[in-house]
């Protein structure tokens, strides 16, 4: 089989369960992966044998796609804030949105920190790491740790911690049964679980079926619960006006920005992401 044999082949097996343009980036996305063949390559070469266990390869991804598992998980990595990440079962997949938190806090952190001492960050919630890695990479002075419930997502954000060359510090703890966070910090950020239950029906089924669960959901009669208690976490371990920084449930943005005022936070901001919906919060002790 050649290169345009198989591009055919896997175009007519996921046709009409994916619009063409996302077949064809699975298609170049696989390419680069396993055959080490960049866009223009592909196009260049339509003759290149492939072999037996590369054709391999894509039929079994066929076969994963088909059953609307997502693309990063199956390639094994993904890119985040210019940095590569391993993801698995284990962790979600970063969304553009929690880029946008990290550029948030970059940047505010950059316009304070040029001659300062090094600062303490606490990322809850951690997953793969990529929060918690972006930011020590980006904040050379600051000493960052993450924190979350899953063995499995922190044995993943320890590899992309070692995989993009920084220090990060992993803790594995129940945020809800947590009572004293390690130490004090300047800074606390948390992607928690923000999507309500009724607003599954409006998910697709790659989220459904194969991210986990419990970095996601929460009940629709408390979807406030990690918020509230990650900030009167943060109420005792923040230094004198360290900031708090959550990405957010664009539904929830009135009654947090109304939650952490009764909390006593100060100068609350509410910050649209690039859709122009209410995604991130950011206060200070």
């Amino acid at each position: 089989m050649n290169l345009a044999a198989l591009k055919t082949n896997f175009t007519s097996n996921l046709s009409g369960l994916y619009p063409s343009e996302e077949i064809q980036s699975f298609f170049n996305i696989l390419s680069e992966k396993q055959l080490n063949l960049s866009r223009i390559e592909i196009a260049l070469n339509p003759d290149r044998t492939i072999s037996e266990a590369e054709t391999a390869k894509f039929k079994q991804a066929i076969i994963r796609l088909k059953n609307h598992e997502p693309i990063q998980y199956i390639i094994g990595e993904t890119e985040f804030y210019g940095l590569l990440f391993k993801v698995n079962k284990y962790t979600l997949i970063p969304r553009p949105e929690t880029e946008e938190l990290v550029e948030y806090i970059i940047s505010e952190q950059k316009l304070i920190t040029h001659n300062s001492q090094p600062i303490t960050i606490l990322d809850i919630g951690t997953g793969s790491g990529c929060i918690a890695i972006s930011l020590a990479k980006n904040l050379p002075k600051a000493k960052v740790s993450g924190l979350d419930i899953s063995k499995g997502a922190l044995k993943i954000a320890q590899q992309n911690a070692e995989l993009n060359k920084v220090e990060v510090e992993f803790l594995q703890a129940d945020i809800l049964k947590t009572k004293p966070l390690p130490k004090q910090y300047d800074l606390i950020v948390s992607n928690p679980p923000y999507v309500r239950e009724l607003e599954k029906k409006h998910m697709q089924q790659n989220v459904l079926k194969h991210e986990p669960d419990s970095a996601l959901y929460v009940k629709d009669e408390d979807p406030l619960l990690f918020y509230r208690v990650i900030s009167k976490l943060a109420k005792k371990h923040l230094k004198p006006k360290g900031k708090l920084f959550f990405e957010i449930n664009e539904y929830l943005a009135d009654d947090l920005t109304a939650f952490l005022k009764k909390e006593g936070f100060q100068n609350s901001e509410v910050k649209k992401d690039i859709f122009g919906k209410d995604r991130m919060i950011k206060c200070n002790k």
